[in-house]
């Protein structure tokens, strides 16, 4: 799990994907320099498992805009020492099940950052399930949406570009929710990784 800051300051969430790369979302593009930090539980805790990077190349999908490709890889200034607290998360393929969603955004939908992080039950809708709720909002083959345990329950601010985590593996990319963080009428919706995974990889490999 990542933390996204500028000057100290967390705004957006990402994984770990190889020891010198970051996925988040897109729309986490900032054009002031800003620093990955790994290894943390608490944002204003000062954990010897931390570890932070700058980020030297930042990558979003060439066909991103406001609500598709919401995806974006980080190049890291170095390499992350992988110890028990700092892990690669392996690329999900197939289908979703047992999902979990992290990060240290809003927890009372009032701009209030969590300082531990959080984290919920994700229960997968099927598109079309989720396009009947998302009356006017096109959902798209590369996105996949969830609703938590209960109702106002599942992220907010502050937790964009956090993984959707799936049988142990990141499926999905924290992207949009409604106008109320959690509500089900709204599911959340994130960026579909296998829908992704040719992007990624042709990436990954060319630098």
């Amino acid at each position: 799990m990542v933390s996204l800051q500028i000057g100290g300051n967390h705004f957006c969430g990402g994984a770990l994907i190889r020891e010198d790369f970051v996925l988040t979302a897109a729309h986490c593009a900032v054009s002031r320099q800003f620093t990955v930090v790994l290894g943390i539980d608490t944002l204003r805790g000062n954990e010897q498992t931390r570890q932070e990077f700058r980020v030297i190349r930042s990558i979003p999908h060439p066909n991103y805009n406001d609500l598709t490709n919401d995806i974006m890889l980080l190049k890291l200034s170095g390499r992350a020492q992988l110890t028990e607290a700092v892990q690669v998360i392996p690329l999900k393929t197939g289908r979703l099940s047992r999902c979990i969603t992290a990060g240290w955004g809003d927890i009372g939908d009032n701009s209030t950052l969590a300082n531990r992080l959080q984290e919920v039950n994700v229960t997968i809708l099927t598109r079309s399930e989720c396009q009947r709720r998302w009356r006017g909002v096109a959902i798209a083959t590369s996105m996949v949406c969830g609703v938590g345990a209960r109702s106002f329950q599942g992220f907010c601010s502050g937790d964009s570009g956090g993984p959707l985590v799936c049988d142990g593996a990141t499926a999905g990319v924290v992207s949009f929710s409604g106008r109320r963080c959690g509500d089900p009428r709204t599911p959340d919706v994130y960026t579909h990784i296998p829908s992704f995974r040719q992007w990624i990889n042709s990436v990954l490999n060319n630098n």
